[in-house]
């Protein structure tokens, strides 16, 4: 089921499939991919309590072995509206007998939506409504459509970071686990870096430690069409490999894939966060459409 929302200057829709934002149009103009399957299936999943994958399929807790797929399952599951107004919508995941077999651990999972002027502000609330400590990662994953060049690739379109460095540290990616290597990305003096058919050939751009707090895209005329503002640590920057995709995703993430190499247990993750038996994790990040 769709839930719409709307103000005087943008329109959106969720799906109650995963809380997953489907579309934001501004002056008719839509921003949101489509979910083509021919290129990517989705729109913007939430990832959790996973964000990437897991080395084999397989993590650990207290020494038991529980198998999981990229990116955990809240996407792929039914929210409960709890809220709804004009301009705002909140939605509510809780574990249950399912969740359980997969991740062993009492949640409840809250995503909001609320229009700000030009802006969407998407909310998280994640709660421990168990008895013992809970590891997770929480991520975002929205694809923002993109005009292509007559070529009938992503040249033209460049990425610009909110940063106060030239030159950011990136975490190499080797499908689906982050590497242990890292390469340096130089930007350019608008602190941005050019889009063309082969920058995503080594898979998602990895952005590590805080480097940056924003991103946007431009388009072939320079023209900034949508930005992100946001607190997480970690930034993904990926679109499919060798596709020619028409369509960036602009990722702020609260955890990663396993390293490779790594056999240890999930809270031992590297960037995985805990919350203790009562607590709650409550973080936003904010997309503005120009």
């Amino acid at each position: 089921m769709r839930i719409s929302l709307g103000n005087n200057i943008i329109t959106a829709e969720i799906d109650t499939a995963g809380a997953e934002l489907k579309s934001v149009k501004k002056e008719n103009k839509e921003y949101m991919w489509c979910g083509d399957a021919k290129f990517w299936g989705r729109t913007s999943p939430v990832l959790f309590p996973f964000v990437g994958a897991v080395a084999d399929g397989k993590y650990r807790v207290s020494g038991k072995e529980y198998k999981m797929g990229q990116h955990g399952f809240a996407r792929d599951m039914e929210f409960e509206v709890v809220e709804k107004a004009e301009d705002y919508a909140l939605f509510e995941l809780s574990s249950n007998d399912e969740t359980l077999q997969k991740y062993p651990f009492d949640f409840k999972l809250f995503i909001s939506y609320k229009l700000d002027g030009d802006s969407v502000v998407v909310g998280w609330k994640v709660e421990n409504t168990g008895k013992e400590e809970m590891p997770f990662a929480i991520g975002a994953h929205p694809a923002f459509n993109c005009e292509l060049s007559d070529d009938g690739t992503l040249k033209g379109n460049s990425v610009v970071l909110k940063t106060d460095k030239d030159v950011l540290t990136v975490r190499k990616f080797h499908d689906p686990l982050a590497a242990n290597e890292t390469y340096e990305l130089s930007l350019k003096a608008d602190k941005s870096f050019d889009v063309d058919e082969h920058t995503f050939d080594g898979g998602a751009i990895i952005l590590e430690n805080s480097q940056v707090n924003g991103v946007s895209i431009k388009d072939a005329n320079g023209k900034i069409f949508v930005e992100l503002t946001f607190d997480a640590p970690l930034l993904g920057i990926w679109s499919p490999v060798g596709k020619n995709a028409p369509f960036i995703c602009l990722e702020p993430w609260y955890g990663r894939a396993d390293a490779e190499g790594f056999t240890g247990e999930l809270k031992d993750r590297e960037w995985e966060q805990s919350l203790n038996p009562g607590d709650c994790f409550e973080v936003a990040y904010t997309a503005r459409f120009h």
